[in-house]
């Protein structure tokens, strides 16, 4: 097979002989006011790719055309971390037909990245590692206080308005306090100040609306 490995349109002059790309879970494991566990479905952590690329300094017949001195690739890396620039990372795989079987098409950031030097092993040449993850666009997001059943009138008193939150399908509160107050734990507060609504606080039906502490 044929493997080309290009970082912001960089050709890598010697095709990596291993790369890794490792996809971690962000499940979490909560646990209900019966006992009972469920699991949170997150979405997944953004791809870490792991590789060494072996940076020549004299020709070979497996480099790749258009090589340049390894000045040139180190400058290409150093400018990658230190303009935190997010860049397109590819790896296309051809079969001995030439035909496509599978590519790779991240955009991702280095993050890390080391070079190595050898003479004995390596001689002139030489062996950089690069760790690279994979960049998601992303942005800041207002959310209304009317979601979560705040006033968003004008105060009449010195008094801070009681905030509130409307209970809805597969609610508990448990997931209410983690969402609103940061930690599950504290469902004992909301069940304070609302047992002239609640009378299990295993129970609670949509449509209530809890005072929030």
């Amino acid at each position: 097979m044929s493997y080309l490995f290009y970082l912001d349109g960089v050709l890598l002059p010697v095709t990596p002989g291993r790369m890794k790309t490792t996809v971690e879970s962000r499940n979490e494991t909560v646990r209900l006011l019966s006992g009972e566990e469920r699991t949170l479905v997150q979405p997944p952590a953004p791809a870490v790719v792991e590789l060494e690329a072996l940076i020549p300094l004299r020709y070979y017949p497996f480099v790749n055309s258009g090589r340049q001195q390894p000045g040139y690739y180190l400058d290409f890396f150093e400018r990658l971390k230190t303009e935190r620039r997010h860049v397109q990372f590819i790896v296309s795989r051809r079969g001995p037909d030439n035909s496509l079987r599978f590519g790779t098409n991240l955009t991702v950031v280095l993050e890390d990245y080391a070079v190595e030097e050898d003479a004995q092993a390596l001689g002139d040449d030489l062996r950089v590692t690069l760790r690279l993850r994979e960049w998601k666009p992303w942005s800041v997001k207002t959310v209304s206080q009317a979601q979560y059943g705040t006033d968003g009138g004008r105060e009449t008193s010195g008094a801070p308005s009681a905030k509130t939150y409307t209970v809805k399908k597969g609610d508990c509160l448990w997931n209410i306090a983690k969402l609103l107050l940061g930690d599950g734990a504290r469902y004992t507060e909301i069940y304070a100040l609302n047992r002239d609504k609640i009378a299990n606080p295993n129970l609670i039906y949509p449509g209530q609306v809890l005072t929030i502490p």
